[in-house]
Order: structure tokens, then sequence, then C-alpha cells
């Protein structure tokens, strides 16, 4: 075993010895270009005409024409007095024929010793090889940058998970499929500003740092602001903010923006995020649905090309109407429980410990009736299903049901076994608004370290008066997920939180 232990040790010595000396050769390349007057570092611009997918789509066109393209040399077959490359660009990659004929004598010596990663500049006329390859022939080829690191090697790529996310820039160079994703992510959220805009939702934006985080149950980030020497706390949500422009007439606002959670990780949460919340005067929870609906549909067609997705092993139909549910009838549906037949918090408590449902001795029947919903029922809720009317306990913003005061106009849509966003009928009444912040404080006095506070400024507004409103959140990278077909949130954001190496 020692000696196994030994020859692994020996291996990985040399191995690291192998490696940084091919990184002192590529800096003594860039010693030399330097030294010769060709430092590519002095470069400051190339003018592209073309990318690779544009030559490849209009090549009818573009046959014998003169192109200049530019990219990373992701690879290179030097054969005597010609070579073959190939260039990655943004939209994908094309082969480039250098000939010393073509480019010259003291050029194509260079380009030879040009390294894979290094960043090129190449201008050409776009021709077909024998083998039918569409390709530029290099008439001249411009260093734009010196790569003095080395890339993963080409066949087995980037596949460490936690080096992927720690050095997305190398994953997006190694992995195409990568690319395409946060290609893919910035659609999605250029098509639902295209939607709302044409809904006539105004996009605005509100403060990140906050003295008081609410509209969430959530655990805020603290901080200190220095010139005001005031602690505040990083948004938890949009809504309060939000709602205050629905008080001063902005009648269909909305933001996408970052919002912070002091709360674990896993592959759905990440404690930064991207949230976007919409408000709409003179509408209600079933308004929201309706727009729900609309948008989602309208994403997958214009995104995947499509209302049927699929995710992992699930076919999941966008384009049918949505199943719409009570939580009530959810959890007598699948956990074979009617709440309406519980008689208080004590037998929802009782019959929590026969299901073995745990809970806080400070819950109350909604927050047991809430518990069980997401042990018996989220999972089964694959085809996108909403679940209406939630207790008020767990809905302290929400407008109370006429006909049900324990329950709420309260909506979340689920999707694969996800929560994909969460809607209200606005609780517009401030003196019940205060007694729903009353109840959050004493919970907070409980220990609940998730319960809002009392938000004065918010209360002034709403006793000014705010309409009959709808309002919603959508959690975007939960959304990007599921368009993508991604397993985890790390992948859909490009610089995931981490814990820094040296901890």
């Amino acid at each position: 075993m020692a000696e196994a232990q030994n020859t692994n040790t020996r291996n990985t010595d040399v191995q690291e010895q192998d490696l940084n000396q091919l990184l002192q050769i590529r800096r003594e390349k860039l010693a030399g270009l330097q030294e010769a007057g060709k430092d590519p570092f002095k470069i400051t611009k190339y003018d592209v005409t073309h990318h690779s997918t544009d030559i490849k789509e209009a090549y009818g066109e573009l046959e014998g024409k003169s192109v200049r393209i530019a990219g990373r040399m992701m690879s290179k077959r030097v054969m005597g007095k010609a070579s073959f490359c190939n260039i990655q660009d943004l939209p994908g990659n094309i082969q480039c024929y250098v000939a010393r004929d073509s480019i010259g004598e003291e050029p194509y010596a260079d380009f030879k010793k040009y390294d894979v990663g290094d960043i090129l500049g190449i201008e050409g006329e776009v021709f077909t090889t024998k083998t039918g390859e569409i390709s530029v022939h290099a008439s001249k080829v411009t260093l734009l940058s010196k790569s003095l690191q080395i890339l993963p090697e080409k066949y087995h790529g980037l596949t460490n998970t936690d080096l992927r996310y720690r050095q997305r820039y190398t994953d997006l160079i190694m992995n195409t499929e990568v690319k395409d994703t946060f290609v893919k992510r910035s659609r999605i959220i250029k098509s639902i500003r295209q939607f709302l805009d044409g809904q006539g939702f105004m996009e605005v934006e509100t403060p990140m740092l906050v003295s008081n985080a609410g509209g969430a149950a959530a655990r805020p980030f603290g901080t200190h602001y220095n010139a005001l020497d005031e602690d505040v706390k990083l948004r938890i949500s949009l809504e309060l903010y939000l709602k205050r422009l629905i008080v001063g007439g902005l009648e269909r606002v909305y933001e996408i923006g970052r919002v912070f959670r002091n709360e674990g990780v896993d592959t759905r949460h990440n404690p930064e995020f991207t949230l976007m919340e919409l408000y709409q005067a003179y509408t209600d929870y079933f308004g929201m649905m309706e727009l729900t609906e609309n948008m989602f549909r309208y994403l997958a067609n214009e995104v995947c090309g499509g209302s049927v997705i699929t995710y992992g092993e699930h076919t999941i139909d966008l384009g049918r109407p949505f199943e719409r549910m009570t939580m009530l009838e959810a959890v007598k549906k699948y956990a074979g429980v009617d709440f309406d037949q519980v008689a208080d918090t004590a037998a929802a408590k009782a019959l929590a410990k026969e299901r073995h449902v745990e809970f806080e001795e400070r819950h109350e029947k909604g927050d047991i009736l809430n518990l069980f919903f997401e042990e018996f029922v989220e999972e089964h809720l694959i085809q996108p299903t909403f679940i209406m009317d939630h207790p008020v306990e767990v809905s302290p913003l929400t407008k109370r049901k006429p006909d049900k005061p324990d329950y709420v106009e309260r909506f979340e849509l689920f999707i694969n076994g996800w929560e994909m966003c969460n809607a209200y009928s606005e609780l517009n009444d401030p003196v019940d608004q205060r007694e729903r912040f009353k109840a959050q404080e004493a919970a907070l006095a409980k220990g609940d370290e998730e319960a809002n506070t009392t938000d004065e400024d918010f209360m002034n507004a709403l006793e000014i008066g705010m309409p009959p409103t709808g309002g919603i959140g959508y959690g975007i990278d939960r959304l990007v997920m599921l368009l993508t077909n991604s397993p985890a949130i790390r992948d859909v954001l490009l610089f995931p939180t981490m814990k820094s190496l040296d901890k």
C-alpha cells in the first residue's frame, strides 16, 4: 500500500512538472512575440464581418467571397506547408485552412507556434473542402490574444462539476450545451419583457438595500450603511415597493431583479436569485392565473418552439388548460385527509403526529395543512396545476376569501413538482394588514426567523388607498431550469454561490 501511495505521489509530481513546463513554454512564446514587435495585447480591435453560423447558413451567397471571423482556436492540425484549425465563436465554430503560400512564410511560421486556446482573427475566402466541409481559406491570420493557460483535454472536456461552476468561463468554452443554456436564458428574459410590455405593463426598479426586508417568509442578509451609520438588509422580495407604486397610480408594474435570502443551497435554491414580480390594479388572483397560463405558453413557444416540453423523464404540456385545485382538495386527494373535518389546531397536531408530519409548537391548523400539502402533494403535481386558496396563517399579505375567512385568495403554480410562482389577490385593507403584521411579529418573538415585521411606510401607503390588485412572483431561475431541461439551479446561474476555496 505504501509503495502504491509513493507511486501515485511520484506520478502527480511528474504531471505537475510537465504542466509547469508547458505553461512556461507559452510564456516564452509570448515573450518572443513581444521582442519581435508582435505583442498581441497591443491590438485594440478587430473588425469581424461574419460569425461561423452566418457563413454556414448563407454559404450559397458567400462562396468565394472574403470574410473576417474571430474566435478561440480549439484545435490545430499542422501538415507541413498547410494546416487546418477550428475557430469557435459565440454561435458555433468553423474550420479554417491556413497555407504557407496564402499567408506568407513568416506569418505561417508564427501560426505553427500558436496554441489551442489562443484567440485569432482570420480573413479569407469561403470555400468547401473535398470532404464537403464549409471552411475559410485564410489569406491573413492575426493573433488577438495569447492564452497562457491550457484548456481541458478536448474529448474529456471539463467534467468536474465544482470546477465548472467556479470557472464558468472555461465551462462556456469547453461545453457548447452550457453556452446554449445561457443564450436561452437571455431569450427567456427577453421574451418575458416582450410579453408583459404587450400587456401594458411598465418595468420599474426598486431598492435592494432596505431598512425592512418584507414581502416573503425568508431570513435576510444584513449589512451596515456607513454613510448613514445605519444597519440595512438586502431585499428578500420586490413586493412592498411595487405595491407602493400601485398606490401611486402606476396600474401595471413589474420588476426583474436579484433578491437575497439567507438560506441553504440545494438543487433548486441559491441564496441570491432572480425574481420577477408584477402587480396589476383592478384584478384578482383569477386574473393572475390567466396571465400566468398565457405567459408560460408564450415562453414555451418562443424559446422551445412549441408548447410541449421535456424535463427529465417527463413530457409536460403547457398548451392545454392548467388544472385548478384548492389546497384542501389537493390534500384530500393525495393524503386522504379532509381538513374541513379537522376541528381545530389541537386536532390538526394530533393528525400530524399520527401521519409523522413534523411541525413546530407555534404552528396553527393552517400551518399544518400547508405541511401536509408539502409532504404528500407536491411531488404529484407534474403537469401544470394551480393550487388555490391557501390558509391565512401562511399568507400574511393576501386578501381573505369573503365566504371562507380562514383562507385567502392565493395560488401557487406547480410544474414538475416544483412551485413555479406565487400569486395573490393583494390585501389592501390597512386595518387587516396591521393585524397580520402583528401576528408575524408574534411569530418572530416565538423564534420564527422568517417572519415579517411591520413596515410603517408601507402601512402609510395602504392607508392612502390601494385599489383591488392582483400580484404574482416568478422565480426566473427555476423557470429557466424547466425550459432548458437543467437538473440544478447552479446550471442556470452563470456564477452560483460557492464556498470559498480558502475556507
